[in-house]
């Protein structure tokens, strides 16, 4: 059966076509069954409605999915946005999986180098008794407290796991789209 996968990406890559690739190729495909997913994705352009109704809007798109797909290009992991979206999806339990798309060619026929993974720079840690989780951001080589969502009760984790952070790009796989064969795997990302 195919999951509702939400597509998190900088609005750049929708220009530049590379997003579309992927969003799209199921297009190609004799039914969604075998694409292995819906798209759930949100237009960035409603940014323009101001910092809470963009929250609201991020968090109605995610409803009902249960996979998140970052599609990663040269600017992704700057993006504040992008960013909530990982981590709100983190906070949802969703299936988080990367794209590399640069090396899909773009609309001037060109592919351009690997950007950052977004997860890199993403992180949680678990308190001192164990029992709350924490979200941080890396920025200039430290870490902080992530700015747009607080962390959340868990069930109380070993003391093995505790007053450390764990980068997001350690928890989640991270593909390439022509390298991994991503038109006729895409599917098998998805859980």
């Amino acid at each position: 059966m195919a999951k509702k996968v939400f597509f998190s990406f900088h609005y750049q890559d929708v220009i530049d076509f590379r997003a579309n690739v992927v969003r799209n190729h199921w297009l190609t495909k004799p039914d969604r069954q075998q694409a292995g997913f819906f798209d759930s994705s949100i237009w960035e352009s409603a940014k323009k409605t101001g910092v809470a109704a963009l929250k609201k809007l991020i968090n109605e798109g995610l409803h009902n999915t249960s996979n998140t797909c970052v599609l990663v290009g040269s600017e992704t992991f700057k993006r504040r946005w992008v960013s909530y979206e990982i981590m709100k999806s983190f906070e949802k339990g969703n299936h988080i999986f990367c794209v590399h798309i640069n090396s899909i060619k773009g609309k001037d026929s060109k592919t351009k180098s690997q950007g950052n993974n977004p997860l890199y720079y993403l992180g949680f840690s678990f308190s001192s008794d164990g029992k709350k989780l924490s979200l941080h951001d890396y920025v200039e080589n430290k870490w902080i407290k992530y700015p747009d969502l607080d962390g959340w009760n868990v069930k109380e984790v070993d003391k093995k796991y505790r007053n450390k952070i764990y980068r997001l790009s350690d928890e989640y796989e991270i593909y390439d789209w022509i390298d991994d064969n991503g038109y006729n795997n895409f599917s098998n990302w998805v859980k």
